[in-house]
């Protein structure tokens, strides 16, 4: 199979990921990614990302170069630093079970912000992500805003929110306004949509609905930000 095949094949593969930027390979084998496949523009600065942004990766990070046109049919979007692999996605195992905070998205509508979920919660130590509906958390588009960071904790789409001894919590506008200390350690913290919020099923399951703070006249936040917010006020 041609390289340009084998990458468009990796993006509908469910056991695979594709990683687009020097970032999200730097990151996914900080957090232990077997990477099946990398490969560089041959005009991509990769020995000076390596050297200022990974030289604890030196020994791993040795793409294959390309030449710009060979390199470009492997993504829809080559990304600016011109590093792009395909890694076998991890077994994992769902976050339920252990400690920390664990996010919960329900029907995202853009793999963008699933993404950019993941690197927030990677960032701020939460136990994992979950995420129902329609979108794959794993999709190319999530893990590039991600920047590789889905290695670093439990990421997984499942039909609908598992019965556990976690307290849920949503983020609802009718809630109590988030200060620290208000959210308990194990929480399920849920997130609805920009637009229409949670689902009156999941607000219904809640033991709790806690709010942020916000200007009048403001009458959302993106959901990377409210993510944001709420594990940074209760870390």
């Amino acid at each position: 199979m041609e390289r340009a095949e084998r990458f468009r094949a990796a993006r509908g593969d469910p056991s695979l990921a594709v990683l687009d930027g020097f970032h999200a390979v730097k990151h996914a084998l900080r957090f232990g990614a077997e990477l099946l496949e990398i490969a560089a523009s041959a005009d991509a600065p990769v020995e000076e990302l390596v050297a200022r942004l990974a030289p604890d990766l030196a020994h791993r990070l040795e793409p294959e170069p390309l030449p710009a046109e060979a390199f470009s049919a492997l993504s829809p979007a080559p990304h600016p630093t011109g590093v792009i692999a395909i890694a076998r996605r991890p077994a994992q195992e769902s976050p339920l079970g252990g400690g920390g905070r664990v996010v919960l998205l329900e029907a995202p509508r853009r793999l963008e912000n699933v993404g950019a979920v993941i690197r927030v919660a990677a960032a701020a130590g939460a136990a994992g992500v979950l995420t129902t509906g329609e979108l794959d958390p794993w999709h190319p588009v999530a893990l590039r805003a991600a920047a590789g960071l889905h290695f670093a904790l439990p990421v997984l789409r499942t039909e609908a929110l598992p019965v556990s001894d976690r307290p849920l919590v949503a983020l609802d506008p009718g809630g109590e306004e988030l200060s620290p200390g208000i959210i308990p350690a194990r929480a399920i913290l849920a997130f609805g949509t920009e637009r229409a919020g949670l689902s009156e099923g999941l607000l219904d399951r809640a033991e709790a609905r806690v709010r942020i703070a916000m200007r009048p006249g403001v009458s959302s936040l993106n959901l990377a930000t409210a993510v944001a917010a709420v594990l940074y006020t209760t870390s």
